[in-house]
């Protein structure tokens, strides 16, 4: 990422003082420059993608005790719990919370971000991060302290704390296999994201181990990690491969997309093919038939984000770890053995 265009570096485009910027840029004090100045001063900005240095006017006015945490859907059951834990620790420090979720992906990160640290944050908890993320890399130029939770970058720059994806596909095909399943398919989510491209990955691996590699058309991508986008995969996954036996769904909510998916076409869970999601979100032992499930510890990531966080706030750590919980296999009556063929 190249770097940020400053007060100082549109003082010398424009030939003025910096003072004469900065008083520029605002609207409460522009009055006392003369207009043409101020009007070169703005193009300027404009064409050299000039974005108010907020981060360094925050250091500068000291700490506020607050925090930000951005989701992709506070709507989305599984964050909740992460939410939870991460206010627990921080209270608990003297730290006030904010959420905050963006929708939809991609129209407005920046700017919320951008928002949220002209009031002051401390630190920011991104739950929202792409394999590669622009928004990380504009908080490390910044020196903002960020953790991120639940998902990651392929390049650990900051820390992070997320669940053992590979390990709780391992444990949701094991689970399978156990039953008698051999016709296993996967309802994969989006790749562009860790909690997409791992728990695909660990899907692969552990069918392949067991001997059982699966080919292209044994795995569908859904669209979004949502009931209406696994509902929509699922269809065509299930049309493709009307024999298969099992489905691992990458979360709890493409996994209910699978119980719409099969209503939609006349077949029954677990009678006519056994289900299991990811994440054992709030609610998913109360639908019918209850969802198996690999639980991941969602308020114990959001505690140990908070403890990092602080960490870095305050100074105590400089580095990036990667905190990784492990996952646990939660079988209810969404999954059943293998019926023997008569």
């Amino acid at each position: 990422m190249g770097k940020l265009t400053t007060i100082k570096d549109l003082a010398r485009e424009v030939g003025v003082h910096p003072s004469t910027v900065s008083r520029a840029l605002d609207p409460l004090r522009r009055e006392r420059i003369g207009e043409p100045v101020v009007r070169r001063i703005l193009e300027a900005a404009v064409r050299l993608g000039y974005r108010p240095d907020t981060v360094a006017a925050s250091l500068r006015g000291g700490r506020s005790n607050m925090v930000a945490i951005i989701v992709p859907d506070i709507a989305n059951p599984v964050f909740s719990p992460i939410i939870s834990g991460l206010e627990s620790v921080l209270s608990a420090r003297g730290y006030a919370l904010i959420v905050a979720d963006p929708q939809p992906r991609g129209s407005g990160d920046g700017d919320i971000i951008q928002r949220l640290v002209s009031r002051r944050v401390d630190g920011l908890v991104l739950a929202n991060v792409a394999l590669e993320d622009e928004t990380v890399a504009r908080c490390v130029d910044w020196r903002l302290p960020v953790v991120l939770v639940n998902r990651a970058e392929t390049e650990a720059r900051v820390p992070s704390v997320v669940p053992d994806d590979v390990a709780g596909m391992r444990l949701a095909v094991t689970h399978l296999l156990n039953l008698g399943h051999r016709q296993i398919v996967h309802l994969a989510g989006p790749q562009t994201v860790s909690t997409g491209s791992l728990r695909r990955r660990g899907f692969i691996d552990a069918m392949t181990a067991a001997g059982l590699a699966p080919i292209e058309a044994d795995v569908e991508q859904a669209e979004a990690f949502t009931r209406e986008a696994g509902r929509i995969a699922a269809r065509r996954l299930l049309a493709r491969r009307p024999q298969a036996t099992a489905i691992v769904a990458a979360n709890d909510l493409l996994a209910l997309g699978v119980y719409e998916a099969l209503r939609d076409i006349g077949r029954r869970c677990p009678d006519d093919l056994s289900v299991i999601g990811h994440n054992d979100m709030p609610l998913v032992d109360l639908v019918e038939p209850p969802l198996s499930t690999v639980r991941i510890s969602h308020r114990e990531m959001g505690e140990e984000t908070g403890k990092l966080l602080l960490d870095l706030i305050e100074g105590v750590r400089t580095d990036a770890p990667r905190v990784v919980t492990p996952p646990l296999l939660v079988a209810r009556r969404s999954t059943r053995a293998l019926r023997p063929l008569l």
